[in-house]
Protein backbone atom coordinates (compact mmCIF):
# COMPACT_ATOMS: atom_id res chain seq x y z
CA UNK A 1 0.00 0.00 0.00
CA UNK A 2 1.67 3.24 -1.10
CA UNK A 3 -0.76 5.72 0.35
CA UNK A 4 0.00 9.43 0.02
CA UNK A 5 1.59 11.07 3.04
CA UNK A 6 -0.65 12.84 5.51
CA UNK A 7 0.20 15.78 7.73
CA UNK A 8 0.48 15.58 11.53
CA UNK A 9 -2.84 17.43 11.84
CA UNK A 10 -4.52 14.99 9.45
CA UNK A 11 -3.04 12.09 11.43
CA UNK A 12 -4.54 13.50 14.64
CA UNK A 13 -7.99 13.38 13.02
CA UNK A 14 -7.37 9.82 11.80
CA UNK A 15 -6.38 8.76 15.34
CA UNK A 16 -9.65 10.18 16.68
CA UNK A 17 -11.62 8.23 14.06
CA UNK A 18 -9.63 5.02 14.64
CA UNK A 19 -10.13 5.27 18.40
CA UNK A 20 -13.87 5.77 17.82
CA UNK A 21 -13.97 2.35 16.19
CA UNK A 22 -13.28 3.49 12.64
CA UNK A 23 -16.14 5.94 12.10
CA UNK A 24 -17.22 9.20 13.72
CA UNK A 25 -19.66 12.01 13.16
CA UNK A 26 -18.22 15.47 12.56
CA UNK A 27 -19.60 16.56 15.98
CA UNK A 28 -17.82 13.66 17.71
CA UNK A 29 -14.54 14.63 16.05
CA UNK A 30 -14.92 18.24 17.26
CA UNK A 31 -15.76 16.97 20.75
CA UNK A 32 -12.65 14.75 20.83
CA UNK A 33 -10.47 17.68 19.70
CA UNK A 34 -11.93 19.85 22.47
CA UNK A 35 -11.23 17.11 25.04
CA UNK A 36 -7.59 17.08 23.88
CA UNK A 37 -7.49 20.84 24.45
CA UNK A 38 -7.34 21.62 20.72
CA UNK A 39 -9.32 24.69 19.73
CA UNK A 40 -9.22 24.16 15.97
CA UNK A 41 -11.46 26.31 13.83
CA UNK A 42 -14.44 24.56 12.26
CA UNK A 43 -13.19 25.46 8.75
CA UNK A 44 -9.74 24.01 9.49
CA UNK A 45 -11.23 20.68 10.57
CA UNK A 46 -13.55 20.53 7.54
CA UNK A 47 -10.60 21.27 5.21
CA UNK A 48 -8.45 18.57 6.84
CA UNK A 49 -11.29 16.02 6.68
CA UNK A 50 -11.95 16.74 3.00
CA UNK A 51 -8.21 16.37 2.26
CA UNK A 52 -8.28 12.96 3.94
CA UNK A 53 -11.28 12.01 1.79
CA UNK A 54 -9.41 13.20 -1.35
CA UNK A 55 -6.34 11.18 -0.37
CA UNK A 56 -8.45 8.05 0.12
CA UNK A 57 -7.98 7.78 3.89
CA UNK A 58 -11.61 8.56 4.74
CA UNK A 59 -15.00 8.06 3.21
CA UNK A 60 -17.89 10.34 4.06
CA UNK A 61 -21.61 9.65 4.07
CA UNK A 62 -24.55 11.83 4.89
CA UNK A 63 -26.74 10.82 7.79
CA UNK A 64 -29.56 13.31 7.37
CA UNK A 65 -27.79 16.65 7.70
CA UNK A 66 -24.81 15.19 9.49
CA UNK A 67 -21.60 13.84 8.01
CA UNK A 68 -20.11 10.57 9.18
CA UNK A 69 -16.45 10.00 8.38
CA UNK A 70 -15.19 6.42 8.17
CA UNK A 71 -11.58 5.25 7.95
CA UNK A 72 -10.83 3.65 4.58
CA UNK A 73 -7.42 2.61 5.93
CA UNK A 74 -7.00 0.82 9.27
CA UNK A 75 -4.50 2.06 11.83
CA UNK A 76 -2.49 -1.17 11.41
CA UNK A 77 -2.36 -0.70 7.61
CA UNK A 78 -1.22 2.90 8.03
CA UNK A 79 1.44 1.92 10.59
CA UNK A 80 2.73 -0.86 8.32
CA UNK A 81 2.96 1.50 5.34
CA UNK A 82 4.70 4.21 7.38
CA UNK A 83 7.13 1.66 8.83
CA UNK A 84 8.02 0.57 5.28
CA UNK A 85 8.58 4.23 4.29
CA UNK A 86 10.85 4.70 7.32
CA UNK A 87 12.84 1.51 6.65
CA UNK A 88 13.29 2.46 2.98
CA UNK A 89 14.21 6.07 3.73
CA UNK A 90 16.58 5.57 6.69
CA UNK A 91 17.80 1.99 6.44
CA UNK A 92 17.98 1.37 2.66
CA UNK A 93 15.14 -1.14 2.96
CA UNK A 94 16.82 -3.15 5.73
CA UNK A 95 14.43 -3.79 8.61
CA UNK A 96 17.42 -5.32 10.43
CA UNK A 97 19.01 -1.86 10.51
CA UNK A 98 15.92 -0.45 12.21
CA UNK A 99 15.80 -3.27 14.78
CA UNK A 100 19.56 -2.95 15.48
CA UNK A 101 19.12 0.79 16.08
CA UNK A 102 16.21 0.17 18.48
CA UNK A 103 18.29 -2.38 20.41
CA UNK A 104 21.34 -0.07 20.56
CA UNK A 105 19.17 2.76 21.91
CA UNK A 106 17.67 0.32 24.44
CA UNK A 107 14.24 1.10 22.96
CA UNK A 108 13.73 -2.69 22.96
CA UNK A 109 14.28 -4.32 26.36
CA UNK A 110 15.37 -7.95 26.85
CA UNK A 111 11.74 -8.69 27.84
CA UNK A 112 10.52 -7.10 24.59
CA UNK A 113 13.04 -9.21 22.71
CA UNK A 114 11.71 -12.43 24.26
CA UNK A 115 8.16 -11.37 23.43
CA UNK A 116 9.18 -10.60 19.83
CA UNK A 117 10.81 -14.03 19.56
CA UNK A 118 7.57 -15.66 20.73
CA UNK A 119 5.58 -13.54 18.28
CA UNK A 120 7.98 -14.51 15.47
CA UNK A 121 7.63 -18.23 16.23
CA UNK A 122 3.81 -17.99 16.38
CA UNK A 123 3.68 -16.10 13.07
CA UNK A 124 5.99 -18.62 11.38
CA UNK A 125 3.94 -21.51 12.70
CA UNK A 126 0.75 -19.91 11.39
CA UNK A 127 -0.85 -19.28 14.79
CA UNK A 128 -0.80 -15.49 14.54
Amino acid sequence: MSAPQISDSELELMKIIWSAGGAALYAQIMEALAEEGRSWQKNTVITLLSRLVDKGFLTVRKLGRRNEYAAAVSEAEYQAAQTQVLVNKLYAGSAMGLVAALIQQEAISPGDYEELKRFWEEERNGHG
